[in-house]
């Protein structure tokens, strides 16, 4: 009977903690409206090759920079006539690939180096120094030089990006991990006989998850705005492709005869950098244990 009450006690656990997070992002209403903001941009996203009024390439000379509400057009034209709700869709697709694939990147390779750091005090000190080398250089300036290194296209745009977050990631989960390290139950799991490896991955790990998530929200929007920023200046995804970058940086040149053709991309990645982040805060208010104490 014990084998099998415990388990069972742990999910109860489990489900309990879900259901209580799931409640605190629903009686938030910013955390309401950022979810459902997401969630829409996710799914056009992933339907945009589908529900784009037009080729991402198709052109219309005789409809150059129109304004919005243009009949077939209704954010306008660009400087060679394509229209350009179809591009931002695509380009915002490309946004959320790159930031999805960069965050990816920096967990991957981060999150094992902070638990090493944080659990193994003879690696901490050479995983920390590298992690200082790697923040000497400001998030911006070590993308765009890796991106310039690697050639510019989504997948070098997304490396790139996510080797240059890695060194938060890594800081993140070392402090959590020191914080769980100094726990009773860690303590219990390692005078009872267990490994190093299960220690990290059966009680560590699934307790520093939360941690992770949050950390994750917040490094998609840097994401997103640093591959705007890699496109905006030729390093990113490459034209005819449509990026929110490359967009900014051919209206510029028309900021004055067609401001939208720079509003609208401009107006995207500020949405989906903001609701990322406010979604990440309020993520971050509804896994905090202290909640129910407050």
């Amino acid at each position: 009977m014990t084998v099998l009450t415990v388990p069972m006690a742990e999910t109860a656990v489990g489900v309990t903690r879900r259901t209580r997070v799931l409640r605190r992002l629903r009686r938030n209403p910013l955390a309401v409206v950022s979810f459902v903001v997401l969630a829409l941009a996710a799914v056009i996203a992933l339907l945009s090759p589908w529900i784009a009024p037009y080729s991402v390439d198709e052109t219309d000379f005789a409809r150059t920079l129109a304004p919005p509400g243009t009949a077939g057009h209704v954010l306008g034209t660009d400087d060679l006539g394509r229209d350009v709700l179809s591009r931002i869709m695509l380009g915002a697709r490309a946004s959320l690939q790159v930031g999805l694939l960069a965050v990816a990147t920096s967990l991957v390779i981060g999150v094992p180096l902070g638990l090493a750091a944080g659990y193994f005090r003879a690696w901490d000190a050479v995983i920390s120094r590298f992690t200082d080398l790697l923040l000497a250089f400001p998030f911006l300036i070590m993308a765009v030089g890796l991106a310039a290194i690697r050639g510019a296209s989504l997948g070098n745009a997304a490396v790139a990006i996510g080797i240059a977050q890695i060194p938060g990631v890594i800081r993140v989960v070392r402090s959590d991990t020191l914080r769980l390290k100094s726990l009773d139950f860690v303590a219990a799991a390692v005078v009872d006989g267990a490994s190093d490896l299960w220690v990290l991955t059966r009680h560590i790990l699934p307790n520093a998850t939360s941690v992770i998530l949050v950390q994750a929200t917040v490094a998609i929007p840097a994401a997103i705005l640093g591959e705007a920023v890699l496109s905006f200046l030729g390093l990113g995804i490459q034209p005819p492709a449509p990026s929110l970058g490359t967009m900014l940086a051919t209206a510029q040149q028309f900021a004055a005869r067609a401001p939208w053709a720079a509003v609208f991309p401009g107006v995207v990645i500020m949405g989906l950098a903001l609701a990322f982040n406010v979604f990440g805060d309020a993520l971050r208010d509804a896994l905090d244990p202290k909640g129910d104490r407050r």
